[in-house]
């Protein structure tokens, strides 16, 4: 019986440890922790183009929130988890769509951000391949931290910074309209 119990505690704890939701070829985590705050997915969507699936976008906050302003405004520690599932998903191409997002984010006036908008695209300038996982990942008062794979490449400042990149998921513009409605949970 102890035996039984003991398979029975070890299950539990290994299947709880690694819950996680799969959206098209993707798996994200249902939980991420990043500086010490526990997040939860509140939402995931496939990023789709000619029937060919590029990304899946998952959105991990403190608490389930489904209004994108909220969201946008919010000084708390958030992410966003970019899970690259098609080798058509190239550094220049994500380079390419974030400067559009920015752009429509900001409806055309980057300039305040121009110099930490350089920066992210320094931050990805390594190839990406099948596979790759970027997290974006805003630490409340402080910016977003760029990780690829798991390895911190670097922060940027400003959680007006912040607002204008998860915009470019979340905007009314947004890069992907299933995207948006999958990371508010709304699809």
């Amino acid at each position: 019986m102890k035996k039984i119990t003991l398979a029975l505690v070890a299950f539990i704890c290994l299947s709880t440890a690694t819950a996680q939701i799969r959206i098209g070829k993707a798996i994200l985590p249902y939980e991420e922790k990043f500086d010490n705050v526990e997040l939860k997915l509140n939402g995931a969507g496939l990023r789709e183009m000619l029937w060919v699936d590029l990304y899946a976008g998952g959105l991990y906050l403190q608490n389930k929130n489904n209004d994108p302003k909220k969201i946008l405004e919010a000084n708390e520690t958030m992410a966003i988890k970019l899970n690259i599932v098609s080798a058509f998903v190239t550094q220049k191409k994500l380079i390419k769509a974030i400067n559009e997002g920015f752009e429509r984010a900001t409806f055309g006036n980057t300039k305040p951000l121009q110099d930490r908008i350089k920066k992210i695209t320094t931050l990805l300038s390594e190839p990406i391949v099948k596979n790759d996982i970027f997290d974006l990942v805003y630490i409340k008062d402080k910016g977003v931290k760029v990780y690829k794979n798991q390895k911190e490449l670097g922060i940027i400042e400003g959680r007006d910074f912040k607002y204008a990149l998860f915009k470019v998921w979340l905007g009314e513009e947004p890069a992907s309209e299933a995207v948006k409605k999958g990371m508010l949970g709304i699809q």
